[in-house]
C-alpha cells in the first residue's frame, strides 16, 4: 500500500507541468522539401511535394516535445522517388497574443526510395531537422501554420545493390517548407 501511494504521488508530481493552457497539439499539412545537390552528382536537385504531420506534448508554458513525420514525392526521368522522414526531440516556443512562434531541433530516421518498371530499391538514414515557425491561432482549439521551415540533413551508409557497391552519401543542402492547421487540446 505504501509503495502504491508513492507511485500516485510521483505520478503526480510529474503531471504538474503538462497542466500547460494548451497541453498537446496535432498538426497536419502540406510539406515541399527541396534537396540540393548530392555528393558527386552534379544537377541533382530535387523538388518534392507531400504531406507532413506532427504531434507535441506542451511540458511547460514554453517548452515542449514534438515527433514529427512526413513524406515526399516526386519523379524524375520514369523514376518514381519517395522520402519519408521520422523524427523527434525539443520544441521551445511563446505565446504571443493570438501568435505562437516555435523553434525546434529533431533527430531521427529518413528512407529514399525509388522504382521503375517493378524493381524498387530503398535505403535508411539517419536525418537532423533544425527549423521553426509560425501559429496564427482562429479559435480556441484550432490554428494555421503560417510556415514552417526546416533545414534537414541526412545521411545514409553505403551498401550493395544487386553486386554494385553504392558508397555512402550525405547531404545539408536541404529546406523542408510547411503550412497547414492545428488542432489544439
Amino acid at each position: 500500500m505504501k509503495s502504491f501511494l508513492i507511485l500516485i504521488a510521483c505520478v503526480g508530481l510529474l503531471s504538474i507541468p503538462l497542466m500547460a493552457a494548451d497541453k498537446a497539439e496535432i498538426f497536419g499539412g502540406y510539406q515541399y522539401l527541396h534537396t540540393g545537390d548530392i555528393q558527386s552528382f552534379s544537377n541533382s536537385s530535387q523538388g518534392f511535394n507531400g504531406w507532413n504531420v506532427a504531434a507535441t506534448g506542451n511540458l511547460t508554458k514554453y517548452f515542449g516535445v514534438t515527433g514529427d513525420f512526413g513524406g515526399a514525392y516526386a519523379t524524375v526521368q520514369g523514376v518514381s522517388l519517395h522520402t519519408y522522414t521520422y523524427a523527434g526531440g525539443p520544441v521551445v516556443f511563446a505565446n504571443l497574443g493570438s501568435i505562437k512562434p516555435f523553434a525546434h531541433v529533431l533527430l531521427g530516421g529518413i528512407n529514399l526510395g525509388g522504382s521503375q518498371s517493378g524493381v524498387s530499391v530503398s535505403f535508411n538514414g539517419f536525418t537532423t531537422m533544425v527549423g521553426g515557425g509560425v501559429d496564427a491561432r482562429v479559435a480556441d482549439h484550432f490554428a494555421l501554420r503560417l510556415i514552417q521551415v526546416d533545414w534537414l540533413y541526412y545521411h545514409f551508409g553505403s551498401r550493395t545493390i544487386a553486386g554494385v557497391q553504392v558508397p555512402s552519401f550525405s547531404q545539408s543542402n536541404n529546406v523542408r517548407i510547411s503550412t497547414g492547421i492545428v488542432f489544439r487540446f
